[in-house]
């Protein structure tokens, strides 16, 4: 899928090694584990498709993407802490493995370490601008998705706003960001910000549907994990909307101790209504609107690597 910036990316990995290094070896340990853990790296990806709309040098174009990166690893570092995962991508979690304290303190690195490249790099102020809304974005988001745990919130606008500040509002950056630093126009970098946040949007809702339907195998966490930790998503706020057993959806959703009987009860109801189509079709207005939107003034080859992302977001079943 992201053939064009296949070497960018293999770059990117032997990067985010060198810059997490630490005199102190814990924190060199810790930070290697997270990038060997690996991940989509959907957001340099993406930033990088940007970046070959015009030919930069590539001394330009890494650190940001270093930053882009870095930045996304620690907050799933802090996600993981307040979520008390034990693994992610099938992998154990820096705080199953160092504890909590030390994740934090780790997530806390990596984000210092991403606008130390930012500030050495001497990119336009714009673009520390954009990473530090992201990062209040990032952070309002969570206390928002806090706030409404095991609160069988049925408010979509308020879910809409929640994965926007979560994940859309830092996809759509990444793009927008690659524009900026590729010397692209304000209406290409817009189109450009306008398909990440479509893409971003879509990304998360399709992640929240496959919490409810893929197994533990194919996500690297517990199915079912969202209704777990309380977190109401689009397919379980529409089942409560429309299921004759919304009350008792409502129950389960909001018991803090929940058991595994209770869990699979409520994966039931809201499999028994029509809330996984529902969402898909949720999906595909965002993927539409993603290709709809793309600027026709870039190359055919990257509208078309564009456009496969938002195909397989729409078939991605991980």
């Amino acid at each position: 899928m992201f053939n064009i910036v296949e070497k960018d990316l293999e770059a990117l990995e032997e990067e985010m090694l060198s810059v997490i290094y630490s005199p102190i070896e814990l924190i060199t340990n810790i930070g290697t584990h997270l990038v060997e853990a690996g991940g989509k790296r959907l957001r340099p990806a993406l930033y990088f498709l940007a970046v070959h709309c015009k030919a930069i040098e590539d001394k330009k174009a890494m650190p940001l993407a270093v930053a882009i990166e870095m930045i996304h690893m620690a907050t799933l570092v802090h996600d993981d802490v307040i979520d008390s995962a034990a693994t992610r991508r099938g992998t154990a979690t820096a705080n199953a493995k160092w504890g909590n304290q030390l994740s934090i303190l780790s997530g806390d690195y990596l984000f210092a370490k991403a606008f130390s490249l930012v500030a050495k790099n001497n990119y336009d102020s714009k673009v520390m601008v954009i990473l530090s809304d992201i990062i209040c974005d990032l952070s309002e988001g969570e206390i928002i998705q806090n706030k409404e745990t095991f609160k069988a919130s049925e408010n979509k606008v308020e879910y809409y706003d929640r994965i926007a500040k979560k994940t859309a509002n830092f996809i759509a950056a990444s793009c927008q960001l690659g524009g900026i630093i590729t010397g692209l126009n304000d209406k290409e970098v817009e189109a450009l910000r306008e398909y990440g946040y479509a893409i971003g949007m879509a990304f998360q809702i399709t992640d929240d549907i496959l919490d409810l339907t893929a197994t533990s195998a194919q996500i690297g966490k517990p199915a079912g994990n969202d209704i777990l930790q309380g977190i109401v998503t689009l397919p379980v706020i529409h089942a409560l909307s429309v299921s004759p057993d919304a009350e008792e959806l409502r129950t389960i959703v909001t018991t803090r101790e929940m058991d595994e009987a209770m869990l699979k009860r409520g994966l039931e109801i809201v499999h028994a209504t029509d809330a996984i189509e529902y969402s898909y079709a949720k999906v595909k207005e965002y993927l539409d609107k993603a290709r709809s939107v793309l600027p026709s003034s870039i190359s055919e080859e990257i509208r078309e690597t564009y456009a496969t992302v938002a195909d397989f977001i729409a078939m991605r079943e991980f």
